[in-house]
């Protein structure tokens, strides 16, 4: 029996560090790291030995003779990627790794006097660098989020029906109550202290904001009533606390989705998923009873670019052809798109779509019966049509321009990085400049995650990542180079206990609400019920675990 890893593969390449016969690629060393969809196991290699599925935060790897459903397709996929390999040391037996003594070059020498880092973001990245850490240091580490909790993008921007990805942050909350690591929840820098203030308080300061702006089509009626950016929707879907639960409201029986990355294919599979099976996910309780009571019926997903060129991965591409009752459509509208199935090679992105029905659409009809999503590539939007909302999008054709009517379009074509009081910023990248994530000019100031590299790669990206900006901070404190703090160390609990207004939430608060949110899940036969505004978080982080369950 061999292993195999499947869809919820977060690329963090745990699993290489622990796998004893190098047979899990791309590694980190590897240029393909970072470029390919998802790691593979080598079903030649693979001894059986389980370790790669015991260290696997999302739980993505599986035995391969125990896949079912829609899983069991990754068993080839997995021996598909090493079909076209060239041979290597792997072929032909296992190729162990030659184990010597432990060697750690990155951590700081025992007898160096521990430095306080605060880590701005509680999301992968921010959680990447604190594990670094804490486990490589003996670093005294400060954890600070603007909102009353911890999760970042693990909590607000996987899909509600992806639980396995969210498992990741399982192995993030182990270090909210570490005994290096204090948790302040609900804290905003530039809001309650300065940029200023908290270097003052520590050695280094580590930002791992990432990007939370979106990116703008800048073509007219793009602020239309019905015209929503992805970070809005996705927001809205995952109960975050800056957009209101009536934020989105669904309208007409299309929706056109700008953009085809990931991104775009949850918000797709959102829409046209069965209310039903939404409702075993921790997904919003205003955003399902919203999606109930939509008329929605079809997504059309623009592409500028053809299939060979699609920004989604084939993993979550493959997810959408399990979708009960949903039917998948190319809009055969331009000859470029069946030129490029026609000559896509086995590993070419066109080929995820050779089995997908391609039909002229004719956009003056309705939908369809049933559920569908329709990819229309080489369109772009020039015009969102409407008088006091959404009614149409004028789009690019091969020969002329065309509308399609729809009542809802979300604009999903990326993310951006804001400004931050008091550090350099960049508008043509939207991030912060820095050296192997040291910040120009400011000694002590580290980035990482989206805001350091701009908004590419998924969850585990964001792991070498923070080991390169901790590798940076470590070298610097080796060499004297960080500022000595102006204050010691409570005195940074003192500072937030007269700013913080709305209060601060520590672990302890932070595990009240995991307990509430969990215990309404059971009710329901849920994973978790989200507390979707600051004020209930809040409230719920105050009370006292004796006290009656709401």
């Amino acid at each position: 029996m061999t292993y195999a890893i499947t869809q919820n593969c977060c690329t963090d390449a745990t699993c290489v560090a622990v796998c004893p016969v190098n047979c899990i690629h791309p590694t980190p060393d590897e240029p393909e790291f970072g470029s390919t969809d998802m790691l593979y196991i080598d079903p030649r290699s693979c001894i059986d030995c389980g370790a790669c599925a015991d260290a696997c935060p999302v739980d993505a790897i599986l035995p391969a003779d125990g896949l079912t459903g829609p899983q069991q397709e990754f068993a080839a996929v997995n021996e598909a990627y090493y079909r076209d390999r060239r041979p290597s040391a792997t072929d032909g037996g296992p190729n162990f790794h030659a184990w010597g003594e432990p060697r750690f070059e990155r951590s700081l020498p025992s007898d160096f006097a521990p430095i306080r880092v605060a880590v701005v973001g509680t999301g992968p990245a921010g959680m990447y660098a604190a594990e670094d850490l804490l486990l490589h240091t003996n670093a005294e580490v400060t954890l600070v989020d603007r909102l009353p909790v911890a999760g970042g993008l693990v909590r607000y921007g996987v899909a509600p029906d992806h639980p396995g990805t969210k498992r990741i942050g399982d192995t993030f909350a182990r270090f909210h109550s570490h005994p290096r690591a204090r948790l302040h929840l609900g804290v905003e820098v530039g809001r309650d202290v300065t940029a200023e203030e908290l270097a003052a308080h520590h050695h280094a300061v580590v930002y791992a904001v990432g990007a939370s702006a979106d990116r703008r089509l800048g073509i007219p009626g793009e602020d239309l009533p019905g015209s929503v950016p992805a970070t809005t929707f996705v927001s809205w879907y995952n109960a975050h606390p800056d957009v209101p639960a009536d934020a989105v409201a669904p309208a007409g029986e299309r929706v056109v989705v700008v953009g085809n990355g990931n991104v775009a294919l949850d918000i797709a599979r959102i829409l046209v998923s069965d209310p039903d099976a939404l409702a075993g996910t921790d997904i919003a309780d205003h955003a399902l009873a919203a999606l109930r009571a939509a008329p929605v019926r079809e997504v059309v997903l623009l592409g500028r670019r053809g299939p060979e060129d699609a920004a989604y991965t084939r993993s979550e591409l493959r997810a959408l052809h399990h979708l009960d009752g949903v039917d998948l459509v190319v809009d055969d509208h331009d000859p470029r798109i069946g030129a490029a199935v026609d000559a896509a090679g086995p590993a070419g992105k066109a080929a995820l779509v050779n089995d997908v029905t391609r039909v002229p659409v004719d956009w003056s009809r309705p939908p369809a019966p049933g559920r569908r999503i329709v990819f229309r590539f080489h369109s772009s939007p020039l015009e969102i049509l409407g008088d006091e909302a959404v009614r149409a999008v004028r789009v690019t054709g091969p020969d002329n321009e065309r509308s399609i009517p729809a009542g809802t379009v979300i604009r999903a074509v990326g993310h951006r990085g804001a400004p931050l009081a008091g550090l350099p910023f960049d508008e043509a990248t939207g991030t912060v400049p820095h050296e192997a994530g040291r910040v120009a000019g400011r000694p002590g100031t580290y980035v990482v995650g989206w805001i350091k590299r701009g908004p590419s790669g998924g969850i585990g990206a964001n792991r070498t990542c923070a080991a390169e900006t901790v590798g940076t901070l470590i070298a610097d404190a080796v060499a004297g180079a960080l500022p000595e703090p102006a204050y010691p160390p409570k005195a940074f609990r003192r500072l937030l206990g007269r700013r913080a207004s709305g209060g601060v939430v520590d672990a302890r608060g932070l595990a009240a609400i995991d307990r509430a949110e969990r215990g309404r899940g059971r009710r329901d036969g849920r994973p978790r019920v989200k507390l979707a505004t600051v004020e209930e978080l809040l409230a719920t982080a105050r009370r006292p675990r004796w006290a009656p369950r709401p």
